[in-house]
């Protein structure tokens, strides 16, 4: 039969679920353990080091790689083939090393949602209900769960009773004030699902109060995991028998809303994005990739047509196409992503689960943050304590720190709430003495209840004898109607309480009651009549680092946006006691209805957004994106999900919810938010590193490859032999491999560095004409100085020359488009040996072996004098470039 969910009592619900107030008999409850497995998380499988190994594959640089090795071994260039294999393996071993180092230490910062839970179970049918404390992983669906201050949710439930019940479902929703829960006959029509009072999510823990509810979904089926898990996790435990698909129903309603927004939002993991390095990459690869497909057919056709040469220049087309090809990078991105995300682990506590991510950090101009549990502690502090005039007043503070320590201690409630707590904490710094609590005599007590919003404590004063005190503190509202206001002074006293809300604070009105002493028990009904004494506001504590890492951030040229669940009001005073302008705060109500593009026009002047719910946030991101800006997102809660997992890059830090950290890139480990300012930096130390390595050596190569085109074109022999182009490729990349340990200039730190394409092309397409023209002038040079001709004397001192002055260029590249970085360093040492290798290895037996002849003296200073003219070229141009 199917049935409306909505419309259900408790009892129904009971029925359904075949259980009921008494709690589940210990053989029924193993029985649906058994059947329905435990109540766990659906995890991520870690990738086993073959799955990693061809997930390395996956870079375009690689597969271009193992491409061109594939077709040197095709032509039987044997060595060629073998080198780049070599180059291959490293990189991928490499990479998949780096990521799983980042696993482990991911692994070790997992902590589970809670560890026990109190449940009612029956040993028989006849036997009285006995609550028993259970692993949460043994929860089943039907059990009757007794929740109490400070117990975490085990498992979604409906409740069946409630007394004073408040929940923190920060974690789920942003929102930083507790939630009121209670039972309902009647269940609320179902919004979002969070903002139901009679349900209670994993996730989300008691603020006080005490409750009882069943369960109607554990593990899988949980709303929790249907935020984390998409449509995937849920379907995969589809229930087969009539009565699941009843109990399936009860949890239709519960998580139906999230799986739909999470489909929406492609929120799954396997729905990743884009991010800024794979479009980087893939932009720079494709364009190489053109290029490589191109040269081999235009030197055959070229040789074939002017030259009538044919296949037998396949080889010299295939070494010309490796000559173009960055060889080296792969190894140089994965070893400087590596070397900057073992630096971070190890000195600032920062574990780079995704070692691509480390470049985004780099790139990221936008940083968006969540509020509650990133930039504040989700713990309040006292702010003010106010009179009826608005003036300071401590015994306000006082009063209101008596109602919190009576009530505590004559209700015996188990644990204090955060407002109480930041009440008597204040006390005992503000007062002079601290709260004395001999001052009053202690008769009786009514604890918060969540319908009436007011806490009562009765205490006899040594000063009033025969005489009672009532002391309540609650709502402002709910306080005032007990008042015996004037409406004159209600309204001054409203609009105070309205300017202190608008503010940011959570405001308390604290009020006193005379009554004559007596023995009868204190109800509800003596909360009247009473006497106005003040307010109270409570603000939400700030992180203690959050301070200085906005102020770094921005030092970094890094923009800063605050996307929160939470009351603007909160929002914009977190912002300002950080330091941080908020302008004007932006409500989802205001930017819902709008387009993308004029979404991303509002983002971008926009500081801090609130009341957003998660797929807002994670829409705000994407739009961001879209419009250029490469943003990462810092968010703890499970509502944050959708937001992490469309940005660039998701960061979190180490306190968040087990989800969080499963979906996040970076983990920030150490409580110290500052140190993601190190991870930027870090990220633009690799992130620089590839760009400088990228744009040296393709401006090199590329000037390389037209000389070599062009001269094959002029020459009636081939320029250079295979061989040897091959082993001038071998003696540049060793050099290169200094890139991935040279530090940075310190002025590229300031700013975020993002490798675009475009910009890439540019220089290289202008190095690699001026690098062009020295290849040329050295051609004339070699004509006039050795006479090449075609006689077998002249070619090997034509190939010599040219092989000698490739390095030397090479090496003055490497030295003059590294930027002011001084002369110290591996590159400048790697760049004097490559210069090295240029002049002597034509004169050593692996010359000899490899075609090549010595040089006549007159050649040196000729070249000598191109290479002066091709450095001062280089000066000037990276000078404009910088």
């Amino acid at each position: 039969m199917t049935w409306a969910p909505e419309r259900r009592t408790p009892l129904q619900v009971l029925r359904a679920l075949e259980s009921g107030p008494r709690g589940l008999l210990e053989s029924e409850a193993d029985a649906r353990l058994a059947r329905d497995g435990e109540n766990v998380l659906p995890t991520r499988r870690t990738p086993s080091w073959p799955l990693r190994l061809v997930r390395s594959l996956r870079d375009p640089f690689t597969a271009v790689l193992a491409c061109l090795a594939v077709v040197s071994a095709l032509v039987a260039a044997w060595g060629t083939a073998a080198v780049i294999a070599v180059l291959v393996a490293v990189s991928c071993v490499l990479r998949a090393a780096g990521e799983y180092r980042a696993d482990r230490s991911a692994a070790g910062l997992r902590e589970l949602v809670a560890t026990t839970a109190t449940v009612l179970r029956r040993a028989g049918p006849d036997a009285d209900p006995a609550p028993r404390e259970i692993p949460v992983d043994q929860v089943v669906v039907g059990d009757v769960v007794r929740l109490g201050p400070g117990d975490l949710v085990p498992a979604d439930l409906r409740l069946l009773r409630a007394t004073g019940l408040t929940m923190h479902q920060a974690a789920l929703t942003g929102e930083s004030a507790p939630v009121r829960k209670h039972p309902a006959d009647e269940p609320s029509p179902a919004g979002t699902g969070f903002d139901r009072p009679e349900l209670c999510f994993q996730g989300s823990s008691v603020a006080s109060g005490s409750g009882t509810g069943v369960v109607v979904a554990t593990g899988a089926e949980t709303r929790f995991a249907a935020a984390y898990g998409g449509d995937g996790a849920v379907r995969g435990s589809v229930r087969r028998s009539v009565r699941r698909s009843v109990r399936g129903s009860v949890r239709g309603s519960v998580r139906g809303s999230v799986r739909g927004e999470a489909a929406r939002g492609k929120v799954r993991g396997g729905d990743r994005r884009t991010t800024a390095f794979d479009r980087s990459v893939y932009g720079i690869s494709w364009i190489l990739i053109r290029f490589m497909l191109l040269t081999p057919p235009l030197v055959l056709m070229a040789n074939a047509a002017l030259r009538g040469r044919g296949l037998e220049t396949l080889p010299f087309a295939v070494a010309v196409a490796v000559g173009l090809t960055p060889e080296m990078l792969p190894v140089i991105v994965t070893t400087a992503l590596a070397r900057g995300a073992a630096t971070l682990a190890r000195t600032h506590e920062v574990i780079v689960k995704r070692l691509p991510a480390l470049h985004d950090l780099g790139a990221v101009d936008v940083v968006c943050v969540d509020k509650t549990g990133t930039l504040t502690q989700d713990r309040p502090v006292l702010d003010c304590a106010l009179d009826a005039s608005g003036a300071e007043d401590p015994d306000v503070l006082r009063w209101a720190a008596a109602n919190s320590l009576w009530t505590l201690q004559l209700a015996e409630v188990p644990a204090a709430d955060a407002l109480d707590e930041a009440l008597l904490d204040a006390a005992e710094q503000r007062l002079p003495g601290g709260l004395d609590a001999l001052e009053h005599d202690p008769v009786a007590a009514l604890p918060f209840d969540p319908v009436r919003r007011l806490s009562t404590a009765v205490v006899r004063t040594p000063d009033r004898l025969g005489s009672h005190t009532l002391i309540v503190k609650g709502a402002v509202e709910e306080v005032l109607d007990r008042c015996a206001l004037g409406a004159g002074e209600r309204s001054r006293v409203t609009a105070l309480a309205a300017a202190r809300a608008d503010d940011g604070l959570r405001v308390l009105a604290v009020a006193l009651g005379e009554r004559p002493a007596r023995t009868r028990a204190y109800t509800t009904a003596d909360e009247r009549g009473l006497t106005f004494v003040g307010l109270v506001g409570l603000r939400d504590a700030t992180a203690e680092t959050a301070a200085a890492a906005l102020t770094a951030l921005a030092r970094s040229g890094v923009e800063v946006k605050v996307l929160t669940g939470d009351h603007p009001g909160t929002a914009a005073r977190a912002c300002r006691e950080l330091g941080l302008a908020p302008g004007e705060v932006v409500t989802a109500d205001v930017f819902d209805g709008l387009s993308d593009t004029a979404l991303a026009e509002l983002a971008a002047r926009t500081t801090v957004f609130a009341r957003c719910t998660p797929e807002q946030k994670a829409r705000i991101v994407r739009v961001l994106r879209e419009r250029g800006h490469v943003t990462g997102f810092l968010g703890d809660g499970v509502n944050d999900l959708p937001a992490l997992r469309a940005s660039d890059v998701g960061i979190c830090p180490r306190d968040a919810v087990d989800v969080a950290r499963e979906a996040a890139d970076v983990v920030l480990a150490a409580k110290d938010l500052t140190s993601l300012d190190h991870a930027i930096a870090a990220g633009r130390r690799a992130g620089g590193t590839i760009a400088g390595y990228l744009r040296i050596t393709l401006s090199s190569n590329f000037g390389n490859v037209i000389a070599m085109l062009t001269a094959g074109l002029l020459l009636p022999f081939l320029p250079m032999l295979p061989a040897q182009v091959l082993v001038q490729n071998l003696c540049s990349d060793a050099a290169q491999l200094a890139f991935a340990y040279d530090r940075q200039d310190p002025a590229a730190l300031r700013r975020p560095l993002r490798l675009r394409p475009r910009e890439v092309l540019r220089f290289v397409t202008g190095f690699g004409l001026l690098n062009a023209a020295a290849d040329l002038a050295t051609f004339a040079v070699l004509a006039w100085a050795v006479r090449a001709g075609s006689d077998a004397s002249g070619q090997a001192s034509f190939h010599t020359g040219w092989f000698t002055e490739n390095l030397l260029t090479q090496a003055l590249v490497m030295l003059l488009l590294r930027g002011g970085r001084g002369a110290r360093g591996p590159v400048p040492v790697a760049a004097c040996a490559l210069a090295g290798a240029g002049l002597v290895l034509p004169l050593t037996p692996v010359g000899v072996a490899l075609g090549m002849a010595p040089l006549p003296g007159v050649y040196y200073p000729l070249v000598g004098v191109v290479l002066g003219l091709y450095a001062g070229g280089l000066w000037w141009c990276g000078r404009s470039h910088r």
